[in-house]
């Protein structure tokens, strides 16, 4: 069973979390599309390990200190997370923005406390030949024409959602423009810095992204010391959701794969 509590990793700074399943912990980030977005991954991989899924501050209404301006604050606040809550082994599970800020986590992870990485159409790196396509200039249909492979049910649903799912959406995307607009969905010194990263780094990539090609990917995955991709045919940027079995069926070999010997 999933339940939500407040974490404190900085006075003011509240991190409201869901919790659960035991064993190998699991840090779940989602991306702009909020926690909705990674629920089922929690779900599958809380039957063999304990899930943490945080919403970013700024998220669902959340509350966002002025201070926390960048993705590498996230970053940190959610290493104190780990360390304050003496977790190690700990494999780190990121969509989107969340992928980008797995990376910076893992780039900062002097301590070691993190032993797998997945990152699943990640942004946050400059390929020259694949920029970002600019979400911010995009209304509800030309996002999703670049988003999903078959945008019909995300554009059905929306048209469907209830008059206040607008606003919120509306409200997380300043959020992510705060954290992520300039420069625009990465930092000029991660790539460079990827190199250093020893950890097992699995690529998880929707084969019709659009916002995020499979050949940007292909680049993020190779900055890695140990850093590899897979591409899950008819899926765009949100995989676990198109094609759910076989994104969930790569996280879970990665989650059997890495981590210490005893556990695997």
């Amino acid at each position: 069973m999933f339940t939500d509590h407040t974490a404190h990793v900085y006075p003011d700074l509240p991190l409201t979390l869901s919790a659960s399943g035991t064993g190998r912990p699991v840090l779940i980030l989602h991306g702009g599309g909020g926690r909705a977005t990674v629920a089922g991954i929690a779900a599958h991989l809380s039957r063999t390990a304990h899930t943490l899924t945080p919403v970013h501050p700024g998220w669902e209404g959340t509350h966002r200190p002025a201070w926390l301006t960048g993705v590498d604050d996230l970053a940190l606040a959610y290493l104190h997370l780990l360390h304050d809550r003496g977790l190690d082994d700990v494999l780190v599970v990121g969509s989107s923005l969340g992928g980008w800020t797995a990376a910076e986590m893992a780039v900062r992870d002097t301590a070691g406390v993190i032993s797998g990485l997945v990152l699943v159409d990640a942004v946050g790196v400059r390929v020259p030949s694949e920029p970002v396509t600019d979400v911010f200039a995009l209304d509800a249909r030309g996002l999703a024409e670049r988003s999903w492979h078959d945008p019909a049910p995300f554009l059905a649903a929306t048209a469907g959602a209830p008059p206040g799912e607008a606003a919120r959406r509306q409200a997380d995307l300043a959020t992510m423009r705060v954290l992520a607009g300039d420069p625009y969905m990465h930092d000029p010194k991660l790539l460079r810095r990827l190199g250093r990263v020893r950890t097992p780094a699995l690529l998880v990539w929707g084969e019709s992204d659009r916002v995020v090609t499979p050949a940007y990917g292909a680049a993020y995955a190779g900055a890695f010391a140990d850093g590899r991709i897979e591409v899950v045919p008819r899926a765009g940027h949100l995989p676990q959701l198109e094609q759910p079995d076989a994104t969930l069926a790569l996280i879970e070999d990665h989650l059997r794969r890495t981590g210490s010997p005893a556990r695997r």
